[in-house]
């Protein structure tokens, strides 16, 4: 039996595409070491040119987040939840609240 199957290819492929995604938010140059600043919450969106925003934006609310210098700075593990979502068209999992 040479074959894993497609489900487990498929649940393999789907791993390695979030991983690629966390890398990417976490590797993200931002001024602000604690996350993202809107400017760059944008620059980020330019990689996902089909993500539901509504979904992304969604997954956004009601996070913590906090202020540097008169800028809303949203932490990376938002970001990386948010993208989850918007790019897999789905709302936030109850497990996924923080």
């Amino acid at each position: 039996m040479r074959s894993i199957g497609f489900i487990p290819c498929y649940a393999l492929l789907i791993d390695l595409k979030m991983k690629k995604i966390r890398e990417k938010v976490y590797n993200f140059k931002t001024k602000n070491k604690e996350g993202f600043v809107q400017s760059e919450i944008d620059t980020l969106l330019k990689d996902y040119p089909n993500i539901n925003i509504d979904k992304f934006n969604s997954a956004l609310r009601g996070i913590t987040c906090m202020v540097i210098n008169d800028e809303m700075v949203i932490y990376h593990c938002d970001i990386d939840k948010a993208l989850r979502c918007g790019i897999e068209n789905r709302n936030l999992r109850s497990w996924e609240w923080d």
